[in-house]
């Protein structure tokens, strides 16, 4: 049964409740942070089913595209194994990453976290066979018998794909579906499918660069109990390329800010409708500064609205 939108809030908040994670072996080695602990990260519920998710994830375009030695997997293994000891679950990928499928189904298995993680990925594919056999491989790519989220990738053959992830799903071998977009141009066929089908999750672009979402989308997904995954929540690298070598406001103390990552990631994790946003992370600094997004005070309605004030005057 999906939760009203007052169950997922409430849900949501006592997420705040859970044991706080201390600094373990993968984290300690990579960062020296013996002894060191960290607060409790923010979690979010997936609507259709009230599961927690922490809201900051694992984005693998690009960074995750890489060869099979040790030397180019080696600050890519450190961040999955020290991922889930740092509070944080969903993984997202998908076949036309180049590598990156295989990749992060590799340095899983080698670390043998599959079971801590919530692993995402997709179909892009006409035609029904073509969609069986891709996602097939994606399970084989992978290393795992069940993806937990399988997604119709920028909306190709939405319809037929959605059909076969629905039969999967019932056999056991998916865990949620939904359907992804990182194009504007796309929003408008986008809500028609949000409209239309019965869906767990949706994946689209939203930064504090680029808004469209707050319009429509995310109110939509919302309403209809739909989980929500954000990408390109640096625009394409846009946002940190604005503020430069800024220094951070004073004001952003208030929201318990230290990095302009954090800065750009807590605007989007204030907003309810979003349940995760997935930056994409091959650096173990880049996954601690991402992960201490959600963790502390989140900025109000005031601040966002001065954060976009300042951002929009650069």
């Amino acid at each position: 049964m999906r939760l009203t939108r007052r169950q997922m809030l409430r849900t949501a908040a006592s997420a705040g409740a859970a044991v706080l994670l201390g600094g373990r072996s993968a984290v300690e080695r990579a960062l020296g942070t013996v002894g060191r602990t960290f607060p409790a990260i923010l979690q979010r519920p997936i609507p259709s089913s009230g599961e927690l998710l922490p809201a900051v994830g694992i984005g693998t375009a690009r960074r995750y595209d890489v060869g099979t030695s040790a030397a180019e997997r080696a600050s890519l293994m450190e961040v999955l194994r020290a991922f889930p000891e740092l509070g944080g679950k969903v993984i997202d990928t998908a076949p036309s990453y180049g590598a990156a499928e295989v990749v992060v189904g590799d340095l899983v298995q080698e670390i043998g976290n599959r079971e801590e993680l919530f692993l995402a990925t997709k179909v892009r594919a006409d035609g029904r066979q073509a969609g069986i056999d891709q996602m097939q491989e994606s399970l084989r790519r992978l290393h795992t018998d069940r993806i937990d989220l399988m997604q119709v990738h920028n909306l190709v053959d939405t319809e037929t794909q959605l059909a076969t992830m629905r039969e999967w799903k019932e056999a056991g071998r998916i865990r949620y579906v939904g359907i992804t977009t990182s194009s504007n141009r796309q929003h408008e066929t986008f809500e028609d499918v949000m409209r239309s089908e019965e869906l767990d999750f949706v994946q689209l672009n939203y930064s504090l660069a680029n808004r469209q979402a707050e319009q429509r989308l995310l109110p939509l997904a919302a309403d209809r109990g739909i989980a929500v995954l954000i990408n390109l929540p640096f625009g394409r690298g846009r946002l940190f390329r604005a503020v430069g070598d800024r220094p951070l406001p004073g004001w952003t103390a208030e929201f318990d800010c230290e990095s302009w990552a954090q800065f750009f990631l807590k605007f989007l994790l204030a907003n309810d409708a979003v349940t995760c946003v997935i930056p994409g992370t091959a650096k173990m600094e880049y996954l601690v500064d991402n992960v201490g997004a959600a963790r502390g005070r989140l900025p109000d309605e005031e601040l966002r609205a001065r954060m976009v004030e300042f951002f929009d005057a650069l």
